[in-house]
């Protein structure tokens, strides 16, 4: 039973896998259960034995977004730094994420995606939410160390961090690649630091 339950979640991360691809080199137009069962190498049917629509398999995607996302802070969060360092890799890796996967800010804020579903705008909430946690978390830390300043809401920053990401994201998707996004973060992420930054620390 439990080597079962191993093979269809490994099935399920496949198909959601192939999903993001398809609407990486397509748009979320072109997600459809048989475009995803051509994908992935399996029949339509095959498919239905794991998500019971198209939208179930959009829920997966977003799930499989949400867990590189947290294991992006993780990583950092174990990191022996200064808060400061943190919030700096944290926008490095989620830049790089969504350098390699154009699909994502379409994923994440594009209006096709929730239409008019609660659930799915439910869960695309509860996905930026997290962030904004997740930055908040480094931002106290960092206020506690002395690095950031302490006259700044957490979650004012965090929502200000994620400003460097979102808007920058969507214009590089748009531009289909010509906007520089990588030379974008690292010239926000100058303003940011000098913004928070605590005037008396190194």
């Amino acid at each position: 039973m439990a080597k079962k339950r191993i093979g269809t979640e490994i099935r399920q991360d496949q198909i959601a896998e192939a999903a993001l691809e398809i609407v990486r080199s397509g748009g979320i137009q072109s997600l459809s259960v048989s475009a995803v069962a051509k994908k992935v190498g399996i029949v339509p049917s095959a498919i239905y034995r794991h998500f019971k629509s198209k939208s179930d398999i959009v829920g997966a995607v977003l799930e499989l977004i949400r867990t590189r996302l947290q294991s992006h802070f993780q990583e950092v969060a174990a990191l022996d730094t200064d808060a400061l360092e943190k919030l700096h890799l944290l926008l490095d890796r989620h830049v790089g994420l969504i350098s390699a996967n154009n699909a994502i800010p379409g994923m994440i804020f594009s209006g096709a995606v929730v239409g008019g579903n609660p659930e799915k705008r439910r869960q695309l909430y509860e996905i930026i939410e997290n962030v904004i946690a997740n930055v908040s978390s480094i931002v106290k830390q960092g206020q506690q160390e002395g690095t950031i300043r302490a006259d700044l809401p957490p979650e004012n920053a965090a929502v200000a961090f994620l400003g460097m990401i979102q808007p920058a994201a969507m214009i590089w998707n748009l531009s289909g690649g010509d906007f520089d996004l990588l030379h974008h973060s690292r010239q926000a992420w100058k303003l940011f630091s000098d913004a928070i930054r605590d005037d008396a620390s190194p």
